[in-house]
């Protein structure tokens, strides 16, 4: 197994929290983690709960609410060594 520190981008699309729950999960690794949310994020408990770790854990957020800002997932994208899309 590689000792490199890879740069992961999870694509919260449809399933939200379930995203958030995975990419607070993999903060447990040495690798930097990275969100992007399709659309609005949702403010609900589950959410929350997941967002507070993810800001303990300093993984940024993004929310591209529409097309119009598709190029700051474009960006993000040719950063990744791993993209997980959920």
């Amino acid at each position: 197994m590689s000792n490199e520190t890879k740069n992961i981008l999870m694509i919260a699309a449809h399933k939200t929290t379930e995203a958030l729950r995975m990419a607070t999960g993999l903060t447990l690794l040495d690798d930097q983690v990275r969100i992007a949310v399709l659309g609005v994020l949702e403010q609900n408990p589950a959410n929350e709960e997941q967002l507070e770790a993810l800001e303990f854990s300093e993984v940024p957020v993004t929310e591209i609410p529409d097309e119009s800002n598709i190029g700051a997932l474009i960006e993000q994208l040719y950063g990744s060594d791993v993209v997980f899309c959920i």
